[in-house]
Order: structure tokens, then sequence, then C-alpha cells
């Protein structure tokens, strides 16, 4: 039987292995590896040319998992993701074709240049993991991650995503333009030959397997977490409904997020339970595309994290 650190150091291989393709975005892949053990998607912000689509690569790359990868644009069609009924002139007969969403990592690159039609075609397979078509329901292969990428939303040709579909993700990572030393080390590997088109050149090779991360999940789920951890998680989340800046707050299912990001987070650290300080640190990334601000925050340009930040501070920690 898998110990817990023996899978703690698997999901630590894997860490190793991206770090061989991307450099200076420790917290996205961090981030992603929380995704995995919790078993929810990944929203990923940046402007172009921060590594967004390299980083999913090459966590696909490190996994033994099947990827897909599309790439959003304004013309594509629901059918060009979930799959569509054809007709077969063989058989003569209609028969359902699968779209790339029945594979275990989709990457669904620049998801915000597609219309709101587009989007919200992976709104069933986010939430129940399976596609019904033709009145005929199918299961997607387990484990099944949507990694998202997108542009920021005041740059031109995006679409702003459905409050609906921001939901289906537990995590948005925005992506900062690296520090001169990270960039200086990015100019390093391509002067010596680097290719992010390559990734096995670049060593990129696969440490992790389903079974490996079914047993992490599994273990990820044993985690304590005492009562007055859970009413903090919830608190934090009314705390949003009751601030004056916001105009829509989180969930009953934003709060459940909040919780199952930490406890993958508080495993993945080492901890032996879960404590507000885990609940703190997720609570940025899971939390900022759960609400809505109100106009004349907007307007005073007040931003969502800022006021994450100041509700963590009006509510009260458990001792």
């Amino acid at each position: 039987m898998t110990t817990t650190n023996e899978l703690r150091d698997a999901l630590s291989r894997v860490r190793v292995e991206v770090g061989k393709a991307v450099v200076g975005q420790d917290g996205a892949v961090t981030g992603l590896l929380i995704a995995l053990l919790a078993n929810g998607h990944v929203l990923l912000e940046g402007v172009p040319g921060v590594a967004k689509t390299l980083l999913v690569r090459a966590l696909s790359r490190s996994l033994s998992l099947e990827t897909r990868r599309v790439q959003f644009t304004p013309d594509l069609m629901p059918g060009d993701i979930t799959g569509s009924v054809v007709y077969d002139p063989k058989s003569g007969v209609f028969e359902f074709r699968e779209g790339p969403v029945f594979t275990n990592i989709l990457l669904a690159d620049e998801i915000n240049r597609t219309p709101p039609k587009t989007q919200s075609a992976l709104l069933e397979a986010m939430e129940e993991r399976q596609v019904s078509a033709d009145g005929v329901t199918r299961p997607l292969p387990s484990p099944f991650l949507v990694a998202a990428t997108q542009n920021p939303i005041e740059y031109e040709g995006t679409y702003t995503l459905p409050e609906a579909q921001l939901d289906r993700f537990l995590l948005k990572l925005v992506l900062d333009l690296p520090v001169r030393d990270a960039e200086v080390e990015v100019l390093t590997r391509h002067a010596g030959g680097f290719d992010p088109r390559d990734l096995e050149a670049a060593g990129v090779t696969p440490v992790l397997d389903a079974a490996t991360l079914a047993a992490a999940r599994a273990d990820v789920a044993h985690l304590p977490v005492s009562a007055d951890v859970l009413g903090y998680a919830v608190d934090l989340a009314r705390g949003t409904r009751q601030s004056p800046s916001v105009r829509l707050g989180v969930s009953p299912r934003g709060a459940t997020a909040l919780l199952a990001a930490s406890r993958a987070w508080a495993w993945l650290s080492g901890a032996a339970g879960v404590t507000p300080d885990h609940i703190q640190a997720m609570a940025l990334p899971v939390l900022r595309h759960r609400i809505q601000l109100r106009p004349e925050a907007e307007l005073e340009g007040v931003g969502t994290d800022a006021v994450l930040r100041s509700v963590i501070q009006q509510v009260r920690v458990p001792i």
C-alpha cells in the first residue's frame, strides 16, 4: 500500500517535470496540482506570452493521462467540443462521434475568444462529468479536468465568461509577468536551444498515472477538518455577501470549493489537518471569480482581490 509520503513525493515529481519547461510560475503549478487533488477545474488568466498554454502542456506531459487541446475561436461550435450525431453512409445509421472533451485533461485554449453559447457547451461536462446528446448520456473518462486559459477581458476580441461557467472552475489563477531573474532564465534556456513546442526534447516525462492520482485523492479526502474551520470557511463566504462593494457574493457551492481546495493544499503542504491559514491561502484563487462587484466599486477601481482581502481581515479567525 502506498503511503501518504510516497503519494506526496509523486506529486512533487510532477512539479519538477513542469519546472523543466516553465520558469517563474510556481504558484500556478501549485494551483494545478491542487485542482488535480480536489477533482476541480482551473481557469488561467494572463496577458499573452506568460506561458499559460505551455504550463498546461507541461503538466499534461508529466501525467500518464490522455490530453486534448481545443483552440477556442469565434467560429467554434458546441458540437466541435462535445461531439455530434452524424450519418454513416456505410452503415446507413446515425452515430455519435465523440468530441475532444472525451479525454482526461482538456486544454481549453483562449476560452474567452469564443461566444458564450459555445463556452456553455462545457457546463454539463465540467459539473456532471458527462455529455448528453440525442437523448443519450455518455460518461467522460476519469479523471477529467478542464484547464482553460483566457486573456484579460479588456483585450480586444474577448467575451466575458457567463457566471454559471465561471462557477464551475475550482480556481482562477492569475499569471503575472515574471520577475527579472525568471525572465533571464527563460531567455537563457531559449539561447541554449529550448523549444517550447518540443517538451520531449526538454526532458519532460510522465511521472504520475491515474491510479496514483486516485490514491492521492482518496488520501486527501481523509484529512481531518474541525467544525471551527468549517465554520470559518462558511463565514468567509457569507462575509462576501455582506460586503458593501459586492453585488453578488459567494454561493454555498463556492464555500464547498473553498473547503476542497484548502484540504488539498493542506495535504500537499504536509499538514496534519486543515487550518484557518489554509483557508485564507486558498480564498483568493477560489473566490475571486465567484463574486460580482457593484458598479460604483468598479468605477472607483476597487478589485475583487482587494475586496476579498478586506473580508478576510474582518471575519473572526477561530482560535
